[in-house]
């Protein structure tokens, strides 16, 4: 597999990545890199009618045909939602994904969020990038990939409603222009019919693919476009400086 044309997004849930980051995918789509997708949770809490394992099932299910539509794969790390932890064995399973796919970018949750879920998730996801490159660090799964050579560059995705769970506004590092492929992450998000209803009987949130077009028409309006996604880039020790979005698709930066 070549690194350089793999990415690979990671969500807490099922429906997170279509949310905030499915115009960005798209874009590198067209570009012509492969794009995988993940999500360290199962979706099993998201009905007030369902067991868990059958909402599950759907979930997955609607996340596979939702990355069908940007001919990528999908996998489910299978935790349970509301139950995600940072511990050994979950950061196992999140470097052996790392490891499989091996990808050139990151793309994951906001370590600052409304549910601790897609805090820990960026975590997790964090730490798998840089574990995964060590050869002494040993994930203890079935059929475990070689070690990646490199750590991949990584980006976090916006908060729900742009705050942490404070309320307090995050500020972006740079948008990204979505306009062209707003109906792509529309179909996308589409495909998550079980979410929709889950919101309206969990949180009186209806209009779900309205939300997310609200949402990304205020991002873009920000920088001056119709549709944007914001992220953030993670630039800790040794992790690459470089803003590569910025070369692969082109990106606006804040206003500082």
């Amino acid at each position: 597999m070549n690194e350089n044309k793999v990415i690979l997004a990671v969500g807490a849930h099922p429906d997170d990545i279509e949310f905030l980051m499915a115009g960005t995918l798209a874009l590198l789509k067209k570009k012509g890199f492969r794009i995988y997708l993940s999500s360290i949770g199962s979706g099993n809490m998201g009905s007030m009618e369902l067991r868990a394992d059958e909402i599950g099932r759907k979930r997955y299910n609607e996340a596979k045909a939702s990355a069908k539509l940007l001919e990528a794969d999908y996998y489910s790390l299978g935790e349970s939602c509301l139950h995600i932890v940072f511990d050994n064995p979950t950061r196992f399973k999140v470097t052996e994904l790392l490891r499989k796919i091996n990808p050139f970018v990151v793309l994951t949750q906001s370590p600052q969020d409304y549910t601790k879920d897609h805090e820990l998730t960026a975590d997790l996801v964090w730490d798998a990038c840089f574990n995964a490159s060590i050869p002494n660090y040993i994930t203890h799964q079935a059929n475990p990939a070689p070690p990646t050579k490199k750590i991949p560059y990584l980006y976090y995705a916006d908060a729900i409603e742009g705050v942490d769970r404070f309320g307090n506004p995050i500020s972006p590092d740079f948008y990204v222009d979505i306009t062209a492929v707003i109906k792509i992450k529309e179909k996308m998000l589409a495909c998550h019919e079980s979410q929709r209803s889950w919101l309206k009987a969990q949180h009186g949130m209806d209009q779900y693919l309205e939300s997310m077009r609200q949402w990304s028409r205020k991002r873009g309006s920000e920088v001056g476009v119709k549709y944007a996604e914001p992220f953030r880039q993670h630039k800790g020790h040794p992790f690459p400086q470089d803003n590569i979005l910025q070369k692969l698709i082109g990106v606006i930066m804040r206003d500082i």
